[in-house]
């Protein structure tokens, strides 16, 4: 371990939004493992071509099941990743422990084997869906107690039953963690998408360690006020009356609103960051130009239910989905009604990946890689606050 980087191990690293922003947090991967080989081409792509956080990169592509983690026991500060997430998904088929993609018990067992002094695990919205909620539980208490490991003949609601008896007994001295998790919304932390992820957090018992969530820096309000109350938004990025929303009643309701809300005092957060933000300085798809991949791909439709993403909000959750991917999330809506897709390089800005980040595939794969990603941003305030409070513990 160096003196101004901590270690870490990734699981399924996917097309590398966590990793970019645990690195640029200061952690220093000493392998990432990734199975999928259209997600392994994105990142030795980048890894080849010398892109500035992923030049370094241990890239494993391998099944999970494969690894053993044990070589990294008592020399790691975080295992991170983002299990695959389609059987909680609410995109998905809704399985659960019953679909053979859960790989929560792979991400158990590497840190019962590594033993970090943290771990940070992502996962979609759906795990906390009411019916999943016993097996949730069951994922907290693994991961808290992961040497209390199912046995062979032991169905999970048994195995359940005897870590709950652990805990709340309370005496246990083995390997423990210190588990929180908290649901969060992209948009609240600068990313221009509106994409909730539950985040699971957990600090080894002995360390003695408090942490908690980060608080929210951008607020829906202070874009409403920052469009509607003073207007400066349409100022600051130059766009015309001509290219914004039509003032209708309901607009001049909610001006009135917020000027009666904040007559007195401004929002405390940054604005919400929408899709014009992210994208207005990329040139017209539908022209040539030397942005990487930044391609016009036609035959957006709008239909109800997939109506696109308003260019002056953050943007709808982009999805990878099961089937392949869904259009109503991933096209952009302008003010004038029309329609069209993200390109490849729209969307990565939109999940915060780097201008100089490839992503590699025909445009639907592309699109997969993004939707399954962690936004870039969103890991680096993560990740940050567990560095914070790791740091210290190598000083």
């Amino acid at each position: 371990m160096s003196v101004n980087h901590l270690s870490s191990v990734e699981l399924f690293s996917g097309a590398g939004g966590l990793a970019l922003g645990m690195t640029k947090s200061g952690f220093q991967h000493e392998m990432l493992v990734e199975c999928n080989h259209n997600a392994i081409d994105t990142l030795i792509k980048n890894h080849d071509k010398g892109q500035a956080q992923i030049k370094d990169w241990n890239i494993k592509h391998d099944d999970i099941r494969n690894i053993s983690f044990k070589e990294y026991e008592g020399n790691i500060s975080v295992v991170a990743g983002g299990p695959p997430c389609q059987p909680f998904s609410l995109g998905g088929k809704h399985k659960a422990f019953n679909d053979h993609r859960d790989m929560f018990p792979q991400a158990v067992r590497a840190v019962r084997e590594a033993q970090p002094e943290s771990f940070i695990f992502e996962n979609v919205k759906g795990l906390l869906r009411k019916n999943f909620s016993a097996y949730f539980g069951y994922i907290i208490l693994q991961l808290t107690y992961p040497n209390i490991i199912k046995t062979e003949n032991e169905d999970w609601e048994s195995h359940l039953s005897r870590l709950e008896e652990v805990h709340t007994k309370g005496c246990y001295k083995g390997l423990k963690y210190n588990v929180v998790f908290r649901l969060l919304n992209a948009a609240d932390y600068g990313v221009p998408q509106r994409r909730e992820r539950v985040f699971i957090i957990g600090f080894r018992n002995d360390l003695n360690i408090e942490w908690s969530f980060p608080r929210a820096t951008h607020s829906q309000d202070a874009l409403l006020w920052d469009q509607w109350g003073t207007g400066q938004y349409w100022e600051r990025l130059g766009i015309p009356e001509s290219d914004r929303p039509v003032i209708n009643e309901s607009i001049k309701k909610l001006s009135s609103k917020l000027h009666n809300k904040y007559s007195l005092f401004q929002p405390e957060e940054k604005p919400w960051v929408t899709v014009r933000e992210a994208i207005n300085d990329l040139p017209c798809p539908k022209s040539a130009n030397k942005f990487n991949n930044h391609e016009f791909k036609e035959g957006a439709k709008s239909y109800p239910g997939h109506t696109g993403s308003p260019i002056d909000e953050p943007s709808k959750t982009l999805k990878a989905g099961d089937h392949g991917v869904p259009g109503g999330e991933n096209m952009i809506r302008f003010n004038d009604g029309s329609i069209r897709y993200f390109t490849v390089r729209e969307a990565a800005r939109i999940q915060t990946f780097p201008d100089d980040y490839h992503i590699s595939g025909a445009w639907t794969e592309c699109m997969r890689q993004i939707g399954n990603a962690v936004p870039v941003t969103l890991s680096e305030v993560i990740s940050k606050s567990v560095y914070s409070v790791l740091m210290p513990l190598i000083g």
